[in-house]
């Protein structure tokens, strides 16, 4: 920068300076400013004082306004809003709890309705109290139409009328009409009765079609230690009368009318329903269930049913509450009347009468022993030594399988492979004479299928086992995990289940044996491979299964390769095949089947040969 430059900056700094020091204001000027400052801020602190003091006024005189108006007026506005209902669509909520020696039931004001059922003698898989249903997340009532205004008995304030230890009556005076809700909690019983009690409500209440909707919602949450698998076993369950029972599960959302009449509707989840049973029926209705989105929720389902009731307006309905265990024992008093026991899912046709009879057996060993451990294994060898003549039979059959081979060999070796009929023709030929049924392996056990079905239906739905420890097992009735993984497998889970593990291994050994007993050459390529995938495969399916189903099948298929390798030292193999060279030089008479069997088979052969001519 050049000296004229400076020389400028210097100029103007010193003119500027010199017109603020002439305008600057005076003291006396300064205090005129801030005197007129101090005035303005006082006006506007005045006003808004002012302004408070109005409204607090205002608002005295609006609550001095509602104080003095009478009580007539009041009354006035709520029945203009509410109808005769008015009294009962304010208040305070309260509770009435019922109990006997198994059940405690707490019922709320509003609404009348059961608030939360506990279940004395049971807990949650984790030492909780087991509550069926808790809070406001359950619904129950029926919606009605009064003054152009809908209303529903759930938001509506009931009088406690009377009320003991084990009865309450809620009700509602409307004018000249009046409406009772009344539950009674008999002793040492699951059932609780109620009735819904109405006198002159037929112009207080409107309905179009002679019947009134009472709906009824639940949120069934996990009491298990696996809700996955316990929400297998869920589901909403319904009588038709005069029919059987149907359901829809909890495994998706669903829903389905009922158009015919019905006797009850339960919301049941693996080991505990909630039943509402109607004496004389429900008109008709609908159920619905609502399926978690995320299925890492505790959450089963939430359940839906909106059944019809009769309505004239003088009525008097009885209804059941069943609040237990789906126990046949528990359940058996109530079976006759509404087929409660059907709550039992004890499989479909002829497995059902299977497990029933295993009911009646393990109720019998639950008598003298304690550990449930201890009664699956007797309930087993039970079972083993029942099925050990199939067992006999099908090992001797598959032993003349075996000593046979090397002649079915030679066979197969003079038969040329492009022959497969001549070759079938002359097996089959050989085990006639023989006196050998090649299905005599396999039938035997066939007939014992049933019995492994009808277990696999039995233990998960054996509320027996709940809870009950066995071993390392801290729950008959549910996984058995010795070692938490830090990650999910697929199709398998979270966890080492060690009975699951013991039932694969058995398994393996158990068809390693066979595998040796069955040898031939008649084999289909593969199935060796195929046979040992399947205790792979078990491992997978029962890792979450409960833990009682596959100690079963361990101790089962250990007792089976014991029954085996015992039939082996008493079946002599060299005199076995004496005997069946001995049967082929006895005449051999056909049966029908047989004449009809080689009929079709050498006509096939003269069609093939035609075939080849042309």
């Amino acid at each position: 920068m050049d000296k004229n430059s400076i020389t400028g900056i210097i100029l103007i700094t010193v003119i500027l300076g010199f017109f603020w020091w002439i305008n600057k204001p005076s003291e006396e000027q300064l205090a005129q400013q801030q005197h007129r400052r101090d005035s303005i801020a006082m006006v506007e602190q005045i006003r808004i004082e002012a302004e408070a003091k109005a409204a607090a006024v205002q608002a005295q005189n609006t609550l001095e306004t509602e104080a003095t108006k009478d009580s007539a007026t009041i009354a006035l506005e709520k029945t203009n809003r509410y109808g005769l209902f008015a009294n009962a669509a304010e208040g305070e909520q309260s509770f009435v709890t019922l109990e006997n020696n198994v059940i405690k039931m707490k019922i709320s004001t509003k609404g009348a309705r059961i608030f939360s059922v506990e279940l004395k003698d049971y807990k949650t898989h984790d030492g909780q109290p087991l509550l069926l249903q808790d809070g406001d997340q359950n619904k129950f009532g029926f919606y009605f139409s009064h003054n152009n205004r809908n209303f529903h008995t759930n938001d509506l304030f009931f009088d406690v009328a009377s009320t003991s230890s084990n009865k309450a009556d809620f009700v509602i005076n409307a004018a000249e009409g009046k409406m009772t809700f009344s539950y009674a909690l008999p002793d040492d019983s699951f059932m609780a009765d109620f009735n819904i009690i109405t006198r002159n409500m037929g112009s207080i209440i409107s309905t179009n079609t002679g019947s009134l909707p009472l709906e009824w919602e639940m949120r069934m949450d996990a009491k298990e230690k696996a809700p996955d698998f316990e929400r297998q076993r869920a589901g909403v369950y319904f009588k038709f009368a005069q029919e059987d029972v149907d359901q829809i599960d909890a495994m998706k959302s669903d829903s389905e009318i009922l158009n015919t009449k019905v006797q009850w509707v339960a919301f049941k989840d693996q080991f505990f329903s909630s039943v509402f049973i109607a004496k004389d029926n429900f008109l008709s209705g609908e159920v619905s269930t609502e399926a978690p989105e995320e299925k890492s929720e505790r959450l089963i389902m939430n359940a839906k049913a909106q059944v019809n009731i009769p309505f004239t307006g003088d009525d008097n309905h009885g209804f059941h509450f069943y609040f237990g265990p789906n126990d046949f024992k528990a359940l058996k008093p109530y079976d006759e009347a509404y087929q409660l026991r059907e709550l039992v899912y004890l499989g479909w046709g002829f497995l059902r009468y299977i497990n029933l009879g295993v009911i009646e057996v393990f109720h019998f060993f639950e008598g003298f022993i304690s550990n449930y451990g201890l009664i699956i294994l007797l309930l087993t060898i039970l079972i083993k030594l029942l099925l050990f003549p199939l067992t006999y039979k099908s090992y001797v059959s598959t032993a003349k399988m075996k000593v046979l081979k090397p002649q079915i060999e030679e066979i197969n070796n003079k038969i040329p492979k492009d022959k497969a009929m001549e070759r079938q023709q002359a097996t089959m030929a050989l085990y006639r004479k023989a006196g050998v049924n090649p299905m005599g392996g396999c039938l035997p056990m066939l007939l014992q299928m049933p019995i492994l079905f009808a277990m696999f239906q039995f233990f998960p739905a054996s509320i027996e086992l709940r809870g009950e420890a066995f071993l390392w097992a801290d729950d008959l009735s549910a996984y058995d995990s010795i070692f938490q993984l830090p990650f999910e497998i697929p199709f398998y889970g979270d966890h080492v289940s060690l009975f699951c593990l013991l039932m694969a291994i058995t398994n393996i050994v158990y068809t390693k044996i066979n595998q040796d007993m069955t040898q031939s050459t008649q084999q289909m390529p593969g199935m060796k491979g195929m046979m040992y995938m399947m205790p792979v495969m078990f491992l997978f399916f029962f890792n979450n299964y409960a833990s009682g189903l596959s100690y079963y099948y361990f101790i089962s298929t250990l007792i089976t390769i014991g029954q085996t390798l015992l039939i082996r030292r008493f079946v002599d193999e060299e005199s076995l095949l004496a005997k069946l060279n001995a049967n082929k030089k006895k005449p051999t008479k056909k049966s029908k089947f047989q004449q009809r069997l080689e009929d079709m088979q050498r006509q096939q052969a003269g069609a093939g040969k035609k075939g080849k001519k042309k």
